[in-house]
C-alpha cells in the first residue's frame, strides 16, 4: 500500500492482537508482515459497500473487513473507510480507518411502527374474529406481521406479512404471503396519526386485486381499520365497514 508519492498511508489493524495505528508505506508492510505470519492460515476478506467520488482524483470507500482465523474461530470484523487518490493513472490509499462493525439495520426507517409489536385481535366478541401479531425480525431490520381469520375452532385465512424499508424509494414498504398461494406488496404512508395502505395483489386463482388500507391508532390500545377504493379485476367493490381492534393482554 502506498499513499500520494508513495509516502504517507495510515491503517488501523483489526486482528487477534490491540489494534494500533501505523503510518508510512515500510511501517504497514512490516505490520502486516508481522501479522500473518504470527498467525499462520490468517484470511482477510473485503466488502466494498459504497465509493464515491469527490473529485475525478479523490474517492471514499466504505465497506466491512472480516478476519478468519485458522481454527474456525468466529470472524472479527470492523468498517472502514478508506480515502483514495488517483497519481499516475492509479488509485493509492492515502487513508484506511477502521471501527466498531454493527450490523446495519432499518431501525431508524421503521421505528414509527414499533407501536404495532405485539398481538391484536377484533373487538367483536360473536362471528369470526380476526387476529395479528406484530414482532421485529433479527436485525430490526423488518417487522414481521402473522395474521388469521378465526371461527370458533376453524382457521378461515391467514397470512404472513414483512413490513421494511425500501431505500431506492425511500419509503416503507412491505411483501405479504396467503396461505393459499396468494401473494401481494404495499406502500405505507403516514398521513396525521392514520397510516395510509396502498396494496396491490394477485389472489390465488390469478385475479388482481387493489386497496387502500387506513390504519388508525386511537390509543396505546387501540386502533381502527378500513379498506377503501378495493378493486377486483378492475371492478369496484364497495368500501368495507370499519374495524376496531384490541391489543391483546
Amino acid at each position: 500500500m502506498a499513499g500520494p508519492n508513495g509516502g504517507f498511508a495510515l491503517i488501523q489493524l483489526k486482528s487477534p492482537k490491540p489494534r494500533n495505528v501505523h503510518c508510512g508505506l515500510s511501517t504497514i508492510e512490516d505490520a502486516f508482515a508481522q501479522l500473518f505470519n504470527a498467525n499462520k492460515g490468517l484470511k482477510v476478506r473485503i466488502d466494498i459497500a459504497s465509493v464515491r467520488f469527490l473529485g475525478p482524483d479523490l474517492a471514499i470507500e466504505d465497506g466491512t473487513s472480516t478476519v478468519m482465523a485458522p481454527d474456525g474461530s468466529s470472524p472479527s470484523r470492523a468498517r472502514y473507510t478508506n480515502v483514495l487518490s488517483k497519481k499516475n493513472d492509479q488509485w493509492l490509499l492515502s487513508s484506511v480507518r477502521e471501527a466498531a462493525y454493527s450490523e446495519p439495520s432499518n431501525y431508524e426507517h421503521l421505528k414509527g411502527l414499533e407501536w404495532t409489536i405485539g398481538e391484536w385481535r377484533d373487538e367483536q366478541s360473536n362471528g369470526p374474529v380476526g387476529r395479528v401479531s406484530f414482532e421485529w425480525a433479527p436485525g430490526r431490520n423488518f417487522i414481521v406481521a402473522m395474521r388469521a381469520v378465526e371461527f370458533k375452532d376453524t382457521t378461515l385465512d391467514n397470512g404472513a406479512e414483512w413490513i421494511g424499508w425500501d431505500p431506492v424509494a425511500k419509503q416503507i414498504h412491505s411483501w405479504s404471503f396467503e396461505a393459499d398461494g396468494g401473494y401481494g406488496d404495499s406502500v405505507w404512508t403516514k398521513d396525521g396519526t392514520k397510516w395510509v395502505i396502498k396494496t396491490n395483489a394477485i389472489l390465488s386463482d390469478g385475479s388482481k386485486v387493489s386497496a387502500t388500507h387506513i390504519v388508525t391508532p386511537v390509543d396505546a390500545d387501540t386502533v381502527t381499520w378500513q379498506s377503501k377504493d378495493q378493486t377486483v379485476t378492475g371492478k369496484p367493490l364497495p368500501d368495507s365497514k370499519e374495524i376496531k381492534m384490541k391489543r391483546a393482554q
